[in-house]
């Protein structure tokens, strides 16, 4: 399989001006379920929630 590294980066921290968490993830770059820029829940502990990080390029 094509996979290649990405890395997510939380919207809502970005929005309120704090530090933003950034995670490293893989996907499949073939795959037709993800055509758009992945979106995922997870934590971020400067907000100490989970929250939305999009992938960014």
């Amino acid at each position: 399989m094509a996979q290649e590294i990405v890395t997510l980066e939380c919207t809502e921290a970005k929005a309120l001006g704090k530090p933003t968490s950034r995670y490293m993830t893989t996907r499949n770059k073939k795959s037709p379920r993800t055509p758009n820029r992945l979106e995922k829940k997870k934590y971020n502990p400067f907000l100490r929630r989970r929250t939305l990080h999009r992938e960014i390029k």
